[in-house]
């Protein structure tokens, strides 16, 4: 049933975040009904395995026909919260902007998704994940010293700083509405979120421990104790010896000098040549049974493919098959209202006649 079972959510437009969004929604138990042109919309994998909109029913409706909207409007009606990630303005024009929707339900929560915000010379242009990264500041300090920023998937921007903060937002709002006062707008913006995942980084520089160049710092690959390298059988580890106490368990592993200087920045390429060298000298599956049962914060960089028979993560079903599908588990995990996963990825429309059976007042 998950903790949101009873919830109401329309999730109206929109690629990447904002179906992350209903996703997530949907795993912890919500209702959660999408808004489909007819016909269905662009996408980038066959709707059957478009795990984005598992857990949801599907309905069909033209926004671009009067009846439409008023169908929608209808749905409003019975709404807890709707999400749509349109460009400012368009839900406005089309007749369901949050004016309208509000004064039909005073206690919806209305959540707006988009790249730029609602405002700003930006506001009205199109963009996506890389385009965000780019002026926040976070695509620039991710990347090699001395090489190009490198793009971290569209996770960062789409889901992290995108339909995450949206999800926050809703149930903040969520909070709000049910200790009695009324629903308002969430104005969720992904160059909003980025910026925000970077508080802390933020600090490091403000505190001078951290320099605004890519590759030369703790977290980037500066520090060689917080690093990546090749195994070999052409395969890779991950290294995280942050703390003084992980760096002498990786150091003992690896036969190195207990006494290693580990925050001594000279001695940081003769260092990093070290563990390359170590590394280099045996293939993955040494390394990660050698570091299997300690603290020196050592893991080997699994392939999707590989990643769901890791030990811990087979031991808690961080993967699941369902429908034939392996797929990530609802997370986070709850003691007394579990989330499971009970509807595979719905077909544009598939559900039109049983939604509005469900929601619909006759008429």
């Amino acid at each position: 049933m998950g903790p949101l079972d009873g919830l109401k959510v329309l999730e109206v437009g929109g690629i990447g975040p904002v179906p992350f969004c209903g996703m997530y929604l949907a795993d912890l138990g919500a209702d959660v009904v999408r808004v489909d042109r007819p016909g269905g919309g662009v996408t980038a994998v066959d709707p059957r395995f478009d795990l984005l909109h598992r857990g949801k029913r599907a309905v069909a409706v033209d926004l671009k026909d009067p009846d439409g909207v008023a169908l929608l409007l209808r749905l409003v009606d019975r709404a807890d919260v709707l999400i749509e990630g349109f460009r400012p303005g368009v839900a406005e024009r089309l007749g369901f902007g949050p004016d309208v929707c509000l004064h039909r339900r005073p206690e919806l929560v209305y959540g707006r998704m988009t790249g730029w915000g609602q405002d700003g010379p930006r506001a009205h242009t199109a963009g996506h994940d890389l385009t965000y990264l780019a002026v926040t500041g976070a695509l620039h300090a991710i990347g090699r010293a001395g090489g190009p920023p490198q793009i971290p998937l569209n996770l960062l921007g789409d889901f992290a700083g995108g339909a995450m903060y949206l999800v926050a937002g809703i149930l903040a709002a969520l909070w709000r509405v049910r200790g009695g006062e009324p629903g308002q707008v969430v104005d969720a913006a992904i160059v909003d979120g980025v910026a925000h995942l970077t508080a802390m980084q933020w600090g490091m520089h403000a505190g001078g421990t951290w320099l605004d160049e890519r590759g030369v710092n703790l977290f980037d690959g500066g520090a060689p104790f917080y690093d990546v390298y090749a195994t070999a059988d052409g395969r890779h580890v991950a290294v995280a010896a942050l703390e003084p106490q992980f760096f002498a368990v990786l150091l003992a592993r690896l036969d190195l000098p207990a006494d290693t200087p580990q925050y001594d920045r000279a001695g940081w390429p003769e260092l990093r040549e070290r563990l390359a060298q170590r590394f280099a000298a045996a293939p993955q599956a040494h390394w990660a049974q050698l570091f299997a049962d300690s603290d020196a914060c050592v893991a080997p960089v699994l392939s999707m493919g590989r990643a769901p028979a890791d030990p811990q993560l087979s031991a808690r079903g961080t993967y699941v098959v369902r429908d034939g599908v392996t797929q990530p588990a609802p997370a986070p995990r709850f003691s007394g209202t579990p989330a499971e996963l009970d509807r595979p990825p719905a077909l544009p429309g598939e559900h039109t006649a049983e939604v509005l059976a469900d929601w619909c007042e006759p008429g």
